[in-house]
């Protein structure tokens, strides 16, 4: 068989295991193993062990459970109920500002915990009851958490950005800043959209909300700028070379848990012991998946097909854009099927260097594939915050969500589109902090 013959069948593999609901981490590793000694032989099973642990001996990882810890304590925490109620309180009289400060509290609440179905579940909980008492329609209504939560996985610090930052070995405070004036533009163009909607419509969503005094406004904001202060120091270390990403993690992690507990009170064990437990448990799910896509990736570099992919992309005669074009419509496919983290584990080492080839600057593509990633998030067969939502209000049907998040998906294709045109706004912030990219 040619590599791009066995390139095929270990495609078709990968995809009817890990769709019959195999953990990720075991389907690539199970993949892995059986195609090498398939074609190499028994010989092969010597390289195993360290090759998987190859995957997670990076001093780079250190910084993945910390802001792990960092976004469970704030997910346990009625932080993002006091995000949605400051933020209501100084919009509530705006035409539509309901749901705009759900937006804006999703955007918050995604850079402290990093994470799209927690961002979901923390202000969707409160926020969509409240929406839907104001005379939101439930699409709407729904389709806005949906979108905001996947701003978890761009705005920094972004798990997944941390992820890329392994896969490719560029620098993770780099590309927290590439992610911070896209996630800006993104949260502007959703609230935006969303104020535009409710004007053209006459649609004013306070008929029952309250006035707020000043007094009312101030005296919530104690308790939520502290959190936004530690992701403003977090970036300021990191690109002013104070702190490395593990170091800046680790301080994070602990301020989130010092402010959890002095601003909450969540001292009692119990709650302290559900903070590690489920952020070990992401932790190690993470950690796997990655031990597990460096195997794959080693067999399939071993069997040539990688090299193969590679050379027959980079001898395809047409325009660059046309190339980024065909990129970007295989990962909103792939999205659609698979997590963002093993998308990135498995795709990102092959696509870099073409892309890299091609002109385009390796961190303007990660926000590039974030987007797309993001998109994944919220359609269908997967859809994971569509099925979040789906539990948060059960009385809802998935397709009423899924309806109402597609403006939101229409507005990151344009997102898209328009970093293609201005790829500066991911480049501009990173180059002006930390000097032009090496070889970007």
């Amino acid at each position: 068989m040619t590599p791009l013959e066995i390139g095929l069948l270990i495609a078709i593999v990968t995809i009817v295991l890990l769709g019959t609901g195999m953990p990720i981490a075991f389907g690539l590793g199970f993949v892995a193993v059986a195609f090498m000694v398939a074609f190499q032989g028994a010989s092969a099973l010597g390289v195993l062990a360290e090759t998987f642990f190859s995957g997670i001996d990076s001093f780079a990882l250190v910084s993945l459970p910390m802001f792990i810890l960092m976004g469970a304590a704030v997910a346990s925490s009625p932080a993002g109920r006091d995000l949605y109620i400051a933020l209501d309180r100084w919009l509530n009289r705006v035409p539509g500002g309901i749901v705009a400060a759900n937006l804006g509290a999703c955007s918050i609440f995604a850079a402290l915990s990093g994470s799209s179905p927690a961002t979901c579940a923390a202000i969707g909980k409160m926020g969509i009851p409240e929406m839907r008492k104001r005379g939101v329609p439930d699409g709407l209504a729904t389709g806005s958490i949906a979108a905001g939560g996947t701003l978890g996985i761009l705005i920094p610090p972004s798990i997944t950005m941390i992820v890329y930052g392994v896969a490719t070995e560029t620098s993770i405070g780099r590309l927290f800043l590439a992610g911070v004036l896209p996630g800006i533009m993104l949260t502007a163009m959703f609230i935006g959209w969303t104020l535009f909607v409710a004007w053209r419509r006459g649609w004013g969503f306070g008929e029952v909300a309250q006035s707020f005094s000043l007094r009312q406004k101030l005296e919530i904001l104690p308790r939520i700028l502290p959190f936004l202060g530690i992701i403003v120091g977090i970036l300021y270390v990191l690109y002013g070379g104070v702190a490395t990403p593990s170091e800046a993690a680790g301080v994070g992690a602990l301020f989130c848990l010092v402010m959890v507990i002095a601003i909450y009170r969540m001292w009692q064990p119990g709650r302290m012991w559900q903070i590690f437990r489920d952020s070990t448990r992401e932790s190690v799910m993470i950690m796997m998946i990655i031990a597990a896509s460096e195997l794959f990736s080693f067999m399939m570099s071993s069997l040539y097909v990688t090299q193969e992919i590679a050379e027959g992309i980079a001898a395809l005669e047409i325009n660059r854009w046309l190339l980024m074009g065909l990129i970007n419509l295989f990962l909103l496919v792939a999205g659609m099927f698979l997590p963002p983290v093993a998308i990135i584990l498995m795709t990102a080492p092959i696509l870099l260097p073409i892309v890299v080839q091609a002109g385009f600057d390796p961190y303007w593509f990660a926000v590039i594939l974030t987007l797309n990633m993001e998109i994944g998030l919220i359609t269908p067969p997967v859809g994971l915050n569509l099925f979040v939502i789906n539990g948060i209000t059960p009385d809802i049907r998935l397709p009423v969500i899924l309806r109402g998040a597609l403006p939101f998906v229409l507005l990151m294709v344009v997102g898209i589109l328009i970093l293609f045109l201005f790829p500066g706004i991911a480049t501009w912030l990173p180059d002006r902090l930390m000097g032009p990219a090496v070889g970007g």
